[in-house]
Formats: structure tokens, C-alpha cells, sequence
């Protein structure tokens, strides 16, 4: 079946679903595969789910003409994603829809909902849920996007080189953020020149098709990387479009704006100076766009994160910092750092192992280890990955099940804490 054909059914039945246990009546079923599943061998459940069409890549054995199958699922998922992105560049359309994308090594994710949060203010808004920011989320999220959209937002995430490019190809975004380059995925993408190249790819695509590029102006590499694409808006603590340092972050992070918006201070519910290129970001963007001052004021000061991202909690009369969405090194130093200058007695690190280092990995670890030696701490906790292989003084468990058995027993009150980790060392658990 080719894509237009298929899209008549999307268009008659809107609604995407790869899960049967997720299935509504109406949905189109997509029988993803993996190492580990096959969803061929669900399509005739999904179907009897409710489902008006499965689309299958192998033959299933299941009867009727609600069976439709092509080469590649996958691939059609996502030409039927790029396809509907081509509606929307439609000269029907009063206008093109500008398409955002963001990616970089840390803070996509944080930066997409506040940008989200002031553009949804003047805008009819879509943009990625959670953090469905891969090969599958992205043509998904595309295929949610509604003809009432006035602007999307769509998150990028990646761990190797030409990821972005692919992303690019079915996205066709026509503005762009690379937040930063830093120490993630050092295996997938071969070091840090690899991270800043695969990246990168995302300001090549902008750079070939005319697009515009929000840059943090205080990264010199980001500045090189920029270079030749049509449109550049600026941001940063000096000589930018906007401009913004730290009023305070011993709480919670309070901005100043500088230049480039009617905006003297923006109290923000978020944790850590390193959340201020992403609280800049927004303003940008918000800016550009043209969203009220207030409007931009009022969206990033009733942020809340949410999903163990930068939240400040009180429990049991501690102050707890839970940050344990994902980690690397880059943004395990930023986040210690920033702990250790906030107020606050009894501090307590709880730190998760980083991943995909490759054979940086120990080093890295190593690094980590004697950076944290260089401050004062009640207690340091490190759980899992390669602090298993590492010398250090301090605390260790061998998963958060056993870091949460020992911090149960602490009985800590008016402590200060930070939990931070990878993903897979789930550090949130610690707190259930």
C-alpha cells in the first residue's frame, strides 16, 4: 500500500497506537518489532482490541481486509509521519507551521516544556510528551499534531551519529536548538568531537533549508557550529539578543533579565544554575514569536517539572533535589557543584551510575569521584554502575533498592539532599 492511500485511513481514523493493551476503538495499530518483541503476532488481538487497521510487516494469519501489510512498519510509520508533516508546508494553509526542534546533551527535555509553557500562552501548541524522543516517538508525535496547530515542538534525542539527520528528514524543522555538547553517549557517538558532530546535524539541516538557529551565545562551540545557517537569535549572560544572568539559587533559581525583554526578574520553580540557558531559551524563543513579556513571565514562574527533573520536594523536613531522570558526566558535575553552593546543613549525595561511556567509563567515574572530594558532605551514597570498579571512600550499594533500605534507616530530618543517576539505576526509587 502506498503512503497516501494509507494516510486516507489515518485521516478517517486519527489515532495512532503500537501497544494492544492501549488500543481505543478507531485506532491504527503499527506491529512495531524489537530484540525482544514481535508486534506481528498481536495484530489479530489489536484488531479484535477495537483497531480499524494493523499494519503488519510479516504474514500473520489473521483474515479479512483490515490486515495491511508493507515492507517495513517501522519505515512506514515513519513516511506516513513525514507525509502528514508535508500538509502542514501546504499553500492551502494560511501559513507554514513552524516546526522546533531540540536536542543537546543535557536539558532537551527541561527546555521543551518551557518553551512550551510560554508559547502555549498566544499559541495552539503541540510538542513531544515526556520523552518520547526516539525513532518512535518522533514520527508519532508528528502524527499527533492537529490542522488547528499554530506551532510545534519536537524533542530529539540520540546516541549516535546520522540519528539526527534521519530525525531531520521526516521532521523538516524550521528552527532549531542544540542546548549544549557535552559528555553523553560517548560510546554510541565516539567522543566529544563525535557528540558535537551528530548534534551538529540538526544545524545542517537548518543551515541547507533556510532556518533559524537559537543559539547559546556563551558556548563557543555552539557559535562555530552556527555558522552559515540564514537566521541566528542569540542568548546568553553578555552581548545577545537576550541576555540574563542568576539573581539567585539558593532555593529555588531566580533570573534577571538583562536586554531583549521588558522582564526584570523571573522566579522560576526550578533547581540549579544550570537551568538558566533554559529559562534564556524560552525567553527567546518567546520573544521571537511574539508572546507577551507577561505572558513569558507568568508561563515560566508557574512551571512546575515534574518526572524526577531538577524538583525541589520537602519530605519528612528534608530538602531533597530529585534529579534522577537520566545523568552523565557533564551533567553530574553541574548538578553537584550547584549543590554544593546552595545553603543547606547536613548535605547528603545519593548518585546513580552514569551509561553508555564506552571507555571513558571508569575514567570518567574516577573524575566524578575526586570532584566530590573536594567538598564537605555528611554522607555520600554511589550505587551501581561502574563505582562498583572504583576505589573512593564513601557509601556503596549495588542498586537503589538497596541505597532506599539504607536511607529508610537514616531517619534524616532538616537534611539536605541530592539524588541524581542514569535512568537504569532508577534513584527515584530510593524516595518511594
Amino acid at each position: 500500500m502506498q503512503i497516501p492511500e494509507l494516510y486516507k485511513h489515518f485521516l478517517q481514523f486519527p489515532s495512532i497506537q503500537t501497544d494492544t493493551r492501549k488500543i481505543k476503538t478507531g485506532d491504527l495499530f503499527f506491529a512495531l518489532k524489537g530484540p525482544n518483541f514481535n508486534g506481528n503476532r498481536f495484530a489479530g488481538q489489536a484488531l479484535a482490541n477495537g483497531a480499524s487497521f494493523a499494519i503488519v510487516d510479516e504474514a500473520t494469519g489473521d483474515p479479512g481486509d483490515r490486515i495491511i501489510q508493507v515492507d517495513d512498519v517501522l519505515q512506514t510509520l515513519q513516511n506516513l509521519a513525514q507525509h502528514h508533516r508535508r500538509q502542514f508546508m501546504s499553500p492551502n494553509r494560511e501559513k507554514p507551521l513552524p516546526v522546533i526542534a531540540i536536542t543537546g546533551s543535557n536539558g532537551k527535555t527541561t527546555s521543551k516544556e518551557l518553551v512550551h509553557a510560554v508559547l502555549s500562552t498566544s499559541y495552539k501548541t503541540y510538542t513531544t510528551e515526556g520523552n518520547l524522543n526516539n525513532h518512535i516517538g518522533i514520527p508519532l508525535t508528528l502524527l499527533k499534531i492537529k490542522p488547528d496547530a499554530e506551532i510545534a515542538i519536537i524533542e530529539m534525542g540520540a546516541n549516535h551519529q546520522k540519528e539526527i539527520e534521519g530525525y531531520c528528514s521526516y521532521t523538516m524543522p524550521t528552527h532549531g536548538i542544540i542546548t549544549n555538547c557535552g559528555k553523553a553517549h560517548l560510546e554510541g557517538f565516539g567522543g566529544v568531537e563525535g557528540i558535537r558532530k551528530g548534534k551538529g546535524e540538526l544545524f545542517d539541516y537548518l543551515r541547507l533549508h533556510s532556518g533559524t538557529a537559537f543559539v547559546m551565545w556563551d558556548y563557543d562551540y555552539l557559535r562555530e557550529m552556527s555558522k552559515g545557517i540564514k537566521e541566528i537569535i542569540t542568548y546568553g549572560t553578555h552581548d545577545t539578543s537576550i541576555c540574563g544572568c542568576v539573581k539567585n539559587s539558593s532555593g529555588f533559581l531566580e533570573v534577571t533579565i538583562n536586554a531583549g525583554a521588558d522582564i526584570s526578574l523571573i522566579k522560576t520553580q526550578l533547581v540549579g544554575e544550570y537551568n538558566l540557558p533554559n529559562v534564556l531559551l524560552a525567553v527567546a524563543i518567546g520573544k521571537y514569536f511574539k508572546v507577551a513579556d507577561d505572558k513569558i513571565k507568568w508561563a515560566l514562574e508557574n512551571y512546575i517539572p515534574s518526572n524526577s527533573r531538577s524538583q525541589l520536594l520537602k519530605k519528612d523536613g528534608n530538602h531533597i533535589i530529585l534529579d534522577a531522570y537520566n545523568a552523565n558526566p557533564t551533567s553530574m558535575q553541574a548538578a553537584i557543584e550547584n549543590f554544593a553552593q546552595m545553603e543547606g546543613k547536613d548535605k547528603v549525595l545519593m548518585l546513580g551510575g552514569m551509561m553508555e561511556l564506552g571507555a571513558e567509563s571508569l575514567a570518567e567515574h574516577r573524575a566524578l569521584i575526586d570532584l566530590i572530594s573536594k567538598y564537605k558532605w555528611k554522607h555520600v551514597v554511589l550505587v551501581g554502575g561502574d563505582f562498583d570498579k572504583t576505589e573512593h571512600p564513601y557509601l556503596h550499594f549495588k542498586n537503589s533498592a538497596e541505597a532506599k533500605a539504607w536511607f529508610a534507616d537514616q531517619h534524616f530530618n532538616e537534611a539536605s539532599i541530592l539524588i541524581k543517576g542514569s535512568r537504569s539505576t532508577q534513584m527515584e526509587k530510593v524516595l518511594e
